[in-house]
C-alpha cells in the first residue's frame, strides 16, 4: 500500500470518530428550561422515532458511501501514482535512448549517405567501363576483321605475284617461239639464207633489263656464214656441230629484227665475191612485254598486303589488349558497384533500425504518459465522488440531527418514562456510533480498503403512556438529561481519540 492509500485511510478514520463525537456532543436532551435559538418541532414519540430512524439511515448509507468512495479513491490514487511512476521511467528511457539513437541515427544516415553517394559513383564508373568495354570489343571484332581481310589481300596478292613470277621464270628461261628469215626489201619473200636455218624457230629468253635474248638455231652453213649483227652489234655464235651453231643476239621486244649478214663462198665457188646481205628475222618477242612489269605490280601489291597484313595485326594486338582492359576494368567496376550496393543497404538497415529503436521508446513513453493520464482521470472521477459522498454524509448527519432535537409531546404521567426511554436512546446510539468509528479506525490501520462504516441506528423506546389524570393533554417539558451528559461526553472523546491515534502513531513511526 501507497503512503498515499495511507494518508487517506488515517484521515478517513480521524474524520469519522471527529463526526461521531460532533454528533455525541450535540445529541443532547433540551432543558426544560433553555430557550433554543432553532425552531423547535414538536410531534408524537413515534413520529420522532420514525424520523430518527429514517435520518439514522440515510447517515448510515453516507457513511457506507463514503467509505467505498474512499477505498475508490485509494484505489485510483496507487494506480496514479504508479502510472507516473512508469511515466517517469519511460520518460527517462526515452531521454536516454533518443541521446544515444540520435547520434546513432546521425551516423547512420552520414553513412547511408556516403553509401549511396559510392554506390553511385560505382555504377556510374561501371557504366562507363562496360560503354568502353564495348567500344573497345567493337574495336576488337574490327581489326580482326581487318586481319582477316588483309591475310585474303595477302593471299590474292601473292597468288598474283605468283603468276607473274612464274610468267616471268618460264620467259627467263626462253621459250621457243616461230622464226623465218625474210628478205629486207620485200618480208613476203623468204630471204636466201632461210635454207640454213632449217628449223625456223627462235629461242627467246626474257632479260632481267626487260630486254629480250634471241637465240636462232643455224642447221647448217656454218662454214659460209662469217658474221650476223644486229644494230651494229654482232651476234655471238655457239657452235653446236661441224656446220651447225646458235647465233644469239639481244634486243628490245619487238616483231621483227634486221640482222646484217656476210656470207663468204669462196671456198666452193671461187669467182664469187663475199656477200654482205641483210635479211629480216620475223619473231614475235612482245609476247614478253608487261610480264615484268605485271611481276613489279604484283610483287608491290604483295609487298603492300603483307604491310597492311601486319599492320592490321598490330591494331588488332593493341585493340584486343584494350579490350581485355576494359573487360577486366569493367569487371573490376562490377565488384566495386556490388559492394557499394551491399554497404548502402547494410548503412540503410541500420539506418533503419536506429530510427526503430528511437520510435520504440518514444512510443512507450507516449503509451505511459496516456496511462497517467487515464490514471488522473480515474481520480479525479473518485476525488470528486468522494466529496459527493461526505457531502451527502454531512447532509444526512445534519438531518438527524434535526430529527434528534425534534420534542415529543407526552403525557404528565410519562414523563419520567420518557427521560428514561430518551436517555436510553442516546446511550445506545452513541455505543453504536462509537463501536462503528472504532471498527473504522482497526480497519484503515490493517487493511488496505476499509469496511464500510455503518452507524447502527439508534433505537428509541416508546414512553409507556398512562392514562391522563384529566381529558386535558397537558405538555410535558424535555428532560434536562443531566444525568447522561457526563457518558455522552466521554465517549465522543473516545472515538476523537481513536481517529487522532492512527494519526499520532504514523507521525511518530
Amino acid at each position: 500500500m501507497t503512503s498515499h492509500v495511507k494518508n487517506t485511510l488515517v484521515t478517513t478514520a480521524a474524520i469519522a470518530g471527529a463526526l461521531a463525537a460532533t454528533t455525541l456532543f450535540n445529541t443532547t436532551t433540551v432543558k426544560a428550561d433553555t430557550t433554543s435559538s432553532a425552531p423547535v418541532t414538536t410531534t408524537t414519540s413515534a413520529t420522532k422515532d420514525t424520523a430518527i430512524a429514517s435520518a439514522q439511515a440515510k447517515v448510515n448509507s453516507a457513511s457506507a458511501a463514503v467509505v467505498s468512495a474512499q477505498a475508490a479513491y485509494g484505489s485510483a490514487s496507487t494506480a496514479a501514482f504508479d502510472a507516473a511512476a512508469k511515466t517517469a521511467a519511460a520518460s527517462a528511457s526515452a531521454a536516454a535512448t533518443s541521446a544515444a539513437t540520435s547520434s546513432a541515427v546521425a551516423n547512420a544516415q552520414a553513412a547511408a549517405d556516403s553509401a549511396a553517394t559510392a554506390k553511385s559513383t560505382a555504377d556510374a564508373n561501371l557504366a562507363k567501363a562496360q560503354s568502353n568495354a564495348a567500344a573497345t570489343s567493337r574495336a576488337k571484332s574490327m581489326t580482326s576483321a581487318a586481319v582477316v581481310s588483309a591475310q585474303s589481300a595477302v593471299a590474292s596478292a601473292s597468288a598474283k605475284a605468283s603468276d607473274a613470277d612464274s610468267a616471268v621464270a618460264s620467259a627467263e628461261a626462253g621459250q621457243t617461239v616461230t622464226a623465218n628469215l625474210m628478205k629486207s626489201d620485200d618480208p613476203t619473200q623468204a630471204s636466201a639464207a632461210q635454207q640454213y636455218f632449217a628449223t625456223k624457230t627462235a629461242i627467246v629468253k626474257l632479260l632481267p633489263s626487260g630486254q629480250v635474248q634471241i637465240t636462232i638455231p643455224l642447221t647448217s652453213g656454218l662454214k659460209f656464214l662469217k658474221e650476223v649483227s644486229y644494230n651494229g652489234v654482232d651476234a655471238t655464235f655457239t657452235k653446236t656441230g661441224d656446220d651447225s651453231a646458235k647465233i644469239t643476239f639481244t634486243a628490245d621486244p619487238a616483231t621483227s629484227y634486221t640482222l646484217a649478214m656476210t656470207m663468204d663462198i669462196t671456198s666452193v665457188m671461187p669467182f664469187m665475191p663475199i656477200m654482205h646481205e641483210k635479211a629480216l628475222l620475223d619473231v614475235d618477242t612482245t609476247i614478253f612485254n608487261g610480264l615484268l612489269a605485271a611481276k613489279s605490280d604484283a610483287d608491290a601489291a604483295l609487298t603492300s598486303a603483307q604491310a597492311a597484313l601486319s599492320t592490321a595485326k598490330i591494331n588488332a594486338t593493341s585493340a584486343a589488349q584494350v579490350a581485355s582492359n576494359a573487360a577486366s576494368a569493367a569487371t573490376a567496376a562490377a565488384t566495386v558497384a556490388s559492394d557499394a550496393a551491399v554497404v548502402a543497404t547494410s548503412a540503410a538497415t541500420n539506418l533503419t533500425s536506429a530510427q526503430a529503436a528511437n520510435s520504440t521508446a518514444q512510443a512507450a513513453l507516449t503509451s505511459a504518459q496516456a496511462a497517467q493520464s487515464a490514471a488522473d482521470a480515474v481520480l479525479a472521477t473518485a476525488k470528486a465522488n468522494l466529496d459527493s459522498a461526505n457531502a451527502a454524509l454531512t447532509s444526512a448527519q445534519a438531518e438527524l440531527k434535526s430529527a434528534q432535537n425534534i420534542v415529543v409531546v407526552t403525557p404528565a404521567s410519562s414523563a419520567a418514562s420518557s427521560a428514561s426511554s430518551a436517555t436510553s436512546s442516546a446511550t445506545n446510539s452513541a455505543a453504536s456510533a462509537a463501536t462503528a468509528t472504532s471498527n473504522v479506525a482497526s480497519s484503515a490501520s490493517t487493511t488496505t480498503v476499509t469496511s464500510a462504516v455503518v452507524a447502527t441506528p439508534a433505537t428509541t423506546k416508546k414512553a409507556t403512556s398512562s392514562t391522563p389524570a384529566s381529558s386535558t393533554t397537558a405538555k410535558t417539558l424535555p428532560q434536562t438529561g443531566n444525568e447522561n451528559q457526563s457518558a455522552l461526553v466521554a465517549l465522543g472523546l473516545a472515538i476523537l481519540t481513536l481517529g487522532i491515534y492512527p494519526m499520532m502513531k504514523r507521525k511518530h513511526a
